[in-house]
């Protein structure tokens, strides 16, 4: 009866804003994701990511993260560890909680990707131009 209603859908907006920590922290949560989802919470990454699943939701769209409040709304994909891409990616069924990844000698630790910020790599030249700008005499 209630979901002839579509009060099931109110009951569902209630539970999201409820999970989500009441109506502040939701619209804080939609201003940084621009999404509210419901789902069960999987685990946290070593950077203070949360990863969350929904299996009712559509296969590519039931697993996501919430990025650590600390970065705000500059958050992208590469701020996601390496251990959690795998599960993220739908690659593997069991989350890095469950089956801990193996580590190898050689891989280092999790880097951020900062193209396009301050502190990119930007490569300078130690040959002279072959054209130099023209400046005007002076009086």
């Amino acid at each position: 009866m209630a979901s002839y209603f579509g009060l099931d859908k109110v009951f569902k907006a209630f539970r999201i804003i409820r999970n989500h920590g009441g109506i502040r922290a939701s619209l804080y949560q939609l201003y940084r994701v621009n999404d509210l989802k419901d789902g069960t919470f999987v685990g946290e990454d070593s950077l203070g990511n949360k990863y969350y699943e929904n299996k009712q939701l559509t296969f590519g769209r039931n697993r996501w993260v919430v990025y650590n409040p600390n970065v705000g709304t500059d958050y992208d994909g590469s701020m996601i560890a390496a251990e959690w891409f795998g599960w993220i990616h739908n690659k593997t069924d069991e989350p890095p909680t469950k089956v801990p990844p193996t580590a190898y000698a050689w891989q280092s630790g999790h880097e951020e990707n900062v193209t396009g910020t301050e502190r990119a790599f930007m490569p300078y030249t130690t040959t002279k131009p072959k054209i130099e700008a023209w400046v005007p005499p002076k009086k």
